[in-house]
C-alpha cells in the first residue's frame, strides 16, 4: 500500500489553480533526505517558482523546517532526527508545502538551534539568504547611505537590521502604517511610496545628492529607487527586475554565486539569541495555506507569514 500525505499543489500551469490533495510520499535517492515538515515559510514566489517541466499535480513551495526522517546512502552531514530549516528549489519531486518533502543534500540547509522553534526557523531561509546575498553587493564603508524600497516585509525586516549592523544609514519605504515598525528596526528615515515627492524626501535626507546605494525589494521599484541614488552609485534588485543604469549608476540583480552559509548561520543564532528581530505576521494552519499565499501576494505584509503543518 502506498503511503500518502497531504500536500498543497498546483494542478496546472495556472498559478492560481491550487488545491489541498492527497499525494504519495515521494521516494528519495542516495543524495536526498525525506523531511517531515513542521512549518513552511510563505513567499510570493510559491505559486509559480518551479522547473518548467514538472508533472502536475505538483507540490509548491521552496522553504521550510522539519525533522529528517530518512537519508540516502550518500548523505553524511545530517542524520535521522535532526531539526533543520532549508531552501529547496526546482525539485522535480515537489516542493515543501506538504507533510513530507524531499531535500537534496546540496541545498541551503541550517541546523535549528535548541531555543528556536520550527515556526521561527521556517521564516528565515529565503529572506535571510536573499538579504545576505543582496547586501554583499555593496562595498560601502560605515556611515554610507542606503535606501530600501519595500522594507516592511520579511526581506526588508532583515535588510534594515543587517544594514544598520554594518553601520549604514538607512532610509526605507512602505505605506505609512508600517513606518513606526521600520523605525523600530533601525530605519533612520521612512517615506510613503504613495507620496508624490517621496524621492525628493529621500534625496533631501541624503543632503540633496542622493544615497550611496539602493536595494529594490519589490518588483517595479528599481527605476524609482535609482532616482534616489547619487551619480555613480549602485542599485541591487531583489525581484530580478532589469533596468538600464543612468548617471553612472550600476544596476545589478542579486548574485546567487556568493557563499553565505556561515553568514546565514550567524544570523540564525542572532535571531535565536534575540539579538536580531524576527517578525512573523501570522501563523496559518495547513488547511489555510492557500489563503496564506493569497494574502502574501498582496505585498502588504509586515514580516513573514508561516504555515504550521501539525
Amino acid at each position: 500500500m502506498v503511503a500518502m500525505m497531504k500536500a498543497i499543489v498546483k494542478q496546472s500551469r495556472n498559478p492560481e489553480d491550487l488545491a489541498v490533495v492527497d499525494m504519495p510520499i515521494p521516494d528519495i535517492n542516495e543524495n536526498e533526505m525525506l523531511v517531515k515538515m513542521k512549518a513552511i515559510g510563505v513567499g510570493i514566489h510559491d505559486g509559480y517558482f518551479h522547473a518548467s517541466d514538472v508533472t502536475y499535480p505538483y507540490t509548491i513551495g521552496i522553504e521550510g523546517a522539519g525533522i529528517i526522517e530518512k537519508t540516502g546512502d550518500n548523505v553524511a552531514e545530517y542524520g535521522l532526527g535532526d531539526r533543520i530549516a532549508f531552501v529547496s528549489m526546482m525539485q522535480p519531486k515537489g516542493g515543501t508545502w506538504a507533510e513530507y518533502a524531499v531535500l537534496d543534500k546540496n541545498s541551503l540547509i541550517f541546523a535549528i538551534p535548541e531555543q528556536m522553534d520550527f515556526t521561527e526557523a521556517a521564516a528565515i531561509p529565503v529572506a535571510g539568504n536573499t538579504v545576505i546575498k543582496a547586501l554583499s553587493s555593496f562595498n560601502m564603508e560605515r556611515g554610507g547611505t542606503l535606501f530600501i524600497a519595500g522594507a516592511s516585509g520579511a526581506i526588508g525586516t532583515f535588510a534594515i537590521q543587517l544594514a544598520k549592523s554594518r553601520g549604514y544609514q538607512v532610509a526605507a519605504s512602505a505605506s505609512s502604517k508600517n513606518h513606526e515598525y521600520m523605525r523600530s528596526l533601525g530605519a533612520d528615515k521612512t517615506v510613503d511610496y504613495r507620496d508624490e515627492d517621496w524621492i525628493e524626501q529621500v534625496r533631501a535626507w541624503a543632503l540633496g545628492e542622493g544615497v550611496d546605494a539602493a536595494l529594490a525589494i519589490q518588483p517595479n521599484t528599481a527605476y524609482d529607487s535609482m532616482q534616489t541614488v547619487k551619480n555613480g552609485g549602485k542599485v541591487v534588485t531583489v525581484s530580478g527586475e532589469r533596468v538600464a543604469g543612468e548617471r553612472g549608476i550600476e544596476v545589478e540583480q542579486v548574485s546567487h554565486q556568493v557563499d553565505i552559509k556561515q553568514s546565514l548561520n550567524n544570523m540564525v543564532h542572532d535571531i535565536a539569541n534575540k539579538e536580531m528581530q524576527l517578525t512573523i505576521e501570522h501563523v496559518y494552519p495547513f488547511e489555510d495555506g492557500i489563503k496564506a499565499l493569497q494574502k502574501t501576494v498582496t505585498r502588504h505584509a509586515q514580516g513573514k507569514a508561516v504555515i504550521k503543518v501539525d
